[in-house]
C-alpha cells in the first residue's frame, strides 16, 4: 500500500487532543474520517505528536497507508475537502518509503508557548495564547530557562500520568523572546528537543512565568528540577497557548 505523510494544522479548542477517544472529538478521528470518505478501508493513521486537549498545532506530521496511488496535491485538496467545516487543514501531503514513521522517524519536534501580559481580556487571540495580568521579567526567565537546557532527568517537569518509561530527556532549545503589542506584551517560548514528555512544555513555561512574576528566583528552577519530584514543578499553564510548529526527520518528505 502506499504510503503518505501529511503536514497537518490545526486549532485545538474543540478537540479533546490528537488521539482518538471514545465518545470524544479528537483531530485523529477527524483526519481519519475524512480518509475514509476517498477509501472506505483505510487504516488508521499515526503522528509524530500526540497533542492534548486545547493545544494547536502548525507542523503537525502523520502518515496514513492507502490502497490507491494517489497524486500527493490532489490527496490534499480532496481531504480539505472533506475536513470542512473541521478547524483542521492539510497543508502538504508527499509519497514517502514504507519504512517513514511520522513518530519514530522524527529526529526533533518543535513547540510554541505564547503569552501574553495585558489588563484587557483577550479578543482575536482568546483561545490562541495564555493571558497573565502583571508584567513578567524576561532575563529572569531566560536565567531561570538556562538551568533546563541540556539532558536531565525532567521527572519534576512530567505529569503524573505520563507513560514514558524514561524521565531523562535532551532539551536542546529555550528560546524566549518579547513582542510588544496594543495595550501589553506578548512572550514567546520555543522549546526543542527529541522528544518530550506528557505537559513537559506546560509545566516549563507554567514555572518560568512564576519567575518572570518574581514569585520565584532563576535558581529555585535547578532546584526545582534536582529534586526530581512532581511537588516541586510550578503552575502547568493552560494549553490553549501551546503549538506544535514543526517536526524535523533526517530527509524531510516535504521538500
Amino acid at each position: 500500500m502506499p504510503r503518505y505523510a501529511l503536514k497537518i494544522e490545526y486549532h485545538g479548542g474543540p478537540f479533546a487532543g490528537w488521539q482518538r477517544q471514545s465518545g470524544q472529538l479528537s483531530v485523529q478521528e477527524a483526519v481519519e474520517t475524512a480518509l475514509r470518505k476517498l477509501e472506505a478501508d483505510a487504516p488508521g493513521i499515526a503522528a509524530a505528536g500526540r497533542t492534548d486537549a486545547g493545544v494547536h498545532a502548525t507542523g503537525q506530521v502523520a502518515h496514513c497507508d492507502l490502497s490507491k496511488d494517489w497524486d500527493p496535491f490532489r490527496l490534499s485538496e480532496a481531504l480539505n475537502w472533506h475536513l470542512k467545516p473541521a478547524p483542521v487543514a492539510i497543508l502538504k501531503a508527499a509519497r514517502v518509503d514504507d519504512e517513514f514513521h511520522a513518530r519514530f522517524s522524527a529526529i526533533e519536534r518543535r513547540y510554541l508557548f505564547r503569552l501574553i501580559s495585558r489588563r484587557a481580556p483577550l479578543t482575536h487571540d482568546a483561545g490562541l495564547a495564555w493571558r497573565v495580568l502583571g508584567t513578567l521579567d524576561a532575563d529572569a526567565m531566560r536565567a531561570g530557562a538556562a538551568h533546563l537546557v541540556g539532558q536531565h532527568d525532567f521527572t519534576t517537569f512530567r505529569s503524573t500520568m505520563c507513560q514514558a518509561q524514561n524521565p531523562v530527556k535532551t532539551l536542546d532549545e529555550i528560546t524566549i523572546t518579547e513582542h510588544e503589542i496594543d495595550h501589553g506584551t506578548e512572550y514567546r517560548f520555543v522549546l526543542r528537543a527529541r522528544s518530550f514528555l506528557h505537559n513537559q512544555v506546560r509545566s516549563i513555561v507554567g514555572t518560568l512565568e512564576r519567575v518572570g512574576a518574581g514569585s520565584w528566583k532563576p535558581d529555585t528552577v535547578r532546584a526545582a528540577l534536582e529534586a526530581k519530584d512532581r511537588a516541586a514543578c510550578g503552575p502547568v499553564c493552560p494549553p490553549e497557548g501551546l503549538y506544535l510548529t514543526g517536526v524535523e526527520y533526517p530527509h524531510s518528505p516535504f521538500v
